[in-house]
Order: C-alpha cells, then structure tokens, then sequence
C-alpha cells in the first residue's frame, strides 16, 4: 500500500502580485522560490513543506463556491479573528452568517472568508 503526504495547493489567480499580498498581509506566507519552472507562477510557503501555488491566469473565469475551499489551523483562533477584523476582511460561518463562527459537532471551531479571486478559505482551531 502507498502512503501519502499533502505538498501544494495551486489556483488560478488573475493577479499574481494582488494574490501574493494578501496571503501574505493575511498569513504572513513567505514567498519561496518557484523551482519548477521559470514561468510567472509564485510560490509561498504555508509551513512544514506544504506549498500554496499561484498560478496566473488574468483571463480565466474563476468560479467558487463554498464547499470548495481549503482549511488552515490555528491554535488562536480568537487573535486571528481580531486581524481580520483589523485587515476589514469579513468572515462567516457555513451558513453565511456574516462575523460569526461556528463550532462543529466535534467542537471545532470555524470560519470562513474569501481571498482577492473569490475563493474560499476555511480557518478552524483543530491543532
């Protein structure tokens, strides 16, 4: 049997450097180098190797919705709250209840937000 680890996430962004900035402002990402190629594709770090790759595409329709999204954890979940308020950046629980979170049945507590291209961005205190 095959095991597995997670490496990257890739998205289609219409604007690279828009994109950069605000995982950066929001995450505090570090931008790595894009070893694959030597295409306008940027990479950032998101901690213990995993990658998040932003992939031009200033043409590309962009379609979300919210059961398509990613999900980072934080064992401060209140404090990251507190910088999304500060940042003017709304959040909602599942259900789109705008400022609220959400603690699951397992007692996970959650939020989501949306980046510059509109896709959805879970961040939960499961750590």
């Amino acid at each position: 049997m095959h095991t597995f680890s997670f490496n990257h996430i890739a998205l289609s962004v219409r604007d690279v450097d828009i994109s950069i900035k605000f995982y950066q402002k929001v995450f505090h990402f570090k931008e790595i180098k894009n070893t694959a190629s030597n295409s306008k594709t940027r990479w950032l770090s998101i901690g213990e190797d995993k990658q998040l790759h932003l992939i031009p595409r200033p043409n590309f329709e962009i379609k979300v919705n919210k059961a398509v999204h990613f999900a980072l954890s934080t064992a401060d979940i209140d404090s990251f709250v507190v910088d999304l308020k500060e940042l003017q950046i709304d959040y909602s629980d599942w259900k789109n209840t705008q400022k609220k979170d959400y603690v699951r049945n397992d007692g996970i507590l959650q939020i989501y937000f949306q980046d510059p291209n509109g896709y959805w961005i879970e961040v939960n205190n499961d750590v």
